[in-house]
């Protein structure tokens, strides 16, 4: 696909916002997830949309695959990914934690790296990928030359497996694995959450064209709207599946969530152009959601006794969104200009946010 799909940015402007919003009402507010009314909704579909724009971004057409364009992109990443990530954790401990080593060592060993994983895990899913299509430029050339329709066969075993392993996750007495120690300070814990959501956004763009046939169908949003309406109804109310089961309805919710989001993002693309203000303010978030994940959490205030309130004076969704949001909006904003001063000098401009 070579046109930019400019809706596409702006719904990753969307998702950060989310994202922000999330880290504003659990760390700034202190509201109790437990209790509250719209964070466990919120987690539900903010992180796996991240990684479907992710995935789906990943995917170049006429990129040829081999070992040294591999290995290319794959240090690119890593320059990306890895190295801002480890200055603003160590910036943000220096200036919201009192005692530095023993907080990087926790860091280090916890698999949310007090916040800053999601360019390590992101860096785990772009290696995986990137070997998956090695694999499937040479099971091409092998075996598959006549057959075009089995031409991105690998991904979508990738896609099943990743969602095998997804479910085991959430039965930790069945695959004790998932409390190895390795698998957590490396945080591939998270990987493995995550990755189904960065392969099904990678698969989504391959076969783009049959995706928004079938989202223009008349049945689809209606059919996708109640499958999420029972999914989470099951998840927050019902309860109705135990045991084994019960992370079914919640993978169900994601991923319709997830697509009823894409689908309201296409459907009005015309509001989100560069031509609307909505659409031109949110483009301007999506293409800096690097800068504004490394410095949000540096720039969170502490606001306790709003959550005190909120905890008491359950459930308030409507209200509880609207002050997230707009606290998250007002700490985007200072990310931006932080971001625009760190960015005079080329050396930050290249090491701390990978731009040249």
């Amino acid at each position: 696909m070579k046109e930019r799909l400019q809706w596409l940015d702006a719904m990753r402007g969307f998702t950060m916002i989310l994202v922000v919003a999330y880290h504003v009402a659990q760390m700034t507010f202190g509201i109790n997830e437990k209790s509250s009314s719209s964070l466990p909704f919120l987690v539900l579909f903010r992180m796996p949309l991240f990684f479907f724009v992710s995935g789906f971004l990943a995917y170049k057409a006429d990129f040829l695959w081999n070992w040294p364009n591999a290995l290319r992109l794959t240090w690119k990443k890593v320059k990306i990914q890895v190295l801002p990530a480890l200055v603003f954790l160590c910036v943000f401990i220096v200036l919201r934690k009192t005692q530095f080593c023993n907080t990087f060592l926790y860091a280090m060993k916890s698999p949310t790296k007090c916040g800053y994983w999601f360019t390590w895990v992101l860096l785990h899913m772009f290696v995986i990928y990137y070997m998956a299509c090695l694999l499937q430029q040479w099971v091409n050339g092998k075996w598959l030359k006549a057959h075009c329709q089995f031409h991105h066969a690998v991904i979508w075993l990738l896609w099943l497996l990743s969602l095998f392993v997804y479910e085991t996750l959430y039965l930790p007495k069945q695959f004790t694995y998932t409390q190895d120690l390795f698998f957590r300070y490396s945080s591939l814990i998270k990987t493995m959450n995550f990755l189904p959501f960065f392969l099904f956004g990678n698969l989504a763009h391959r076969y783009w064209d049959k995706v928004q046939k079938v989202a223009d169908s008349s049945w689809f949003f209606p059919l996708l709207t109640i499958v999420a309406f029972v999914s989470c109804a099951d998840i927050f109310r019902w309860h109705t599946l135990q045991f084994q089961w019960t992370n079914l309805p919640r993978t169900v919710a994601i991923y319709s969530l997830l697509m009823m989001v894409v689908i309201f993002f296409r459907h009005y693309q015309s509001w989100f152009t560069q031509e609307h203000p909505v659409g031109r303010g949110l483009q301007y978030i999506g293409v800096r959601t690097l800068d504004i994940y490394l410095l949000h959490f540096i720039l969170l205030p502490q606001l306790p006794a709003v959550g005190v309130w909120f905890n008491q004076n359950r459930p308030n969704f409507i209200l509880e969104i609207t002050a997230s949001v707009s606290l998250a909006l007002l700490v985007i904003a200072f990310c931006l200009l932080a971001s625009h001063l760190l960015r005079i000098s080329p050396v930050f401009r290249q090491y701390l946010f990978g731009r040249k």
